[in-house]
């Protein structure tokens, strides 16, 4: 199946996650150099909203694309999966 993204769509998560992975290594560095605790928290909390903002865009993408386009053609399966994920990430 394609996926529901443009290229410039595409590139601005890769963009993102490149950021995320610099801040992983970022508490990585950080917890080997002893960093305060309340210093790396901090960090822990803006790579997870970091994350949860891709995860919020692609999520988005696919319910406009993805979705839009399987009930158009009166197929709930992409509906359904998305149910069950929902449902654990909840």
């Amino acid at each position: 199946m394609a996926h529901c993204r443009t290229p410039e769509e595409k590139k601005k998560l890769i963009t993102r996650l490149k950021r995320l992975e610099g801040q992983m290594r970022g508490l990585q560095k950080m917890i080997d150099a002893d960093a305060e605790c309340i210093d790396i928290l901090r960090q822990i909390n803006s790579a997870s909203g970091a994350l949860h903002g891709v995860w919020l865009e692609v999520l988005s993408a696919h319910m406009k694309g993805c979705i839009s386009n399987a009930l158009a053609h009166k197929d709930t399966k992409l509906v359904d999966e998305l149910i069950e994920h929902l449902k654990k990430v909840s």
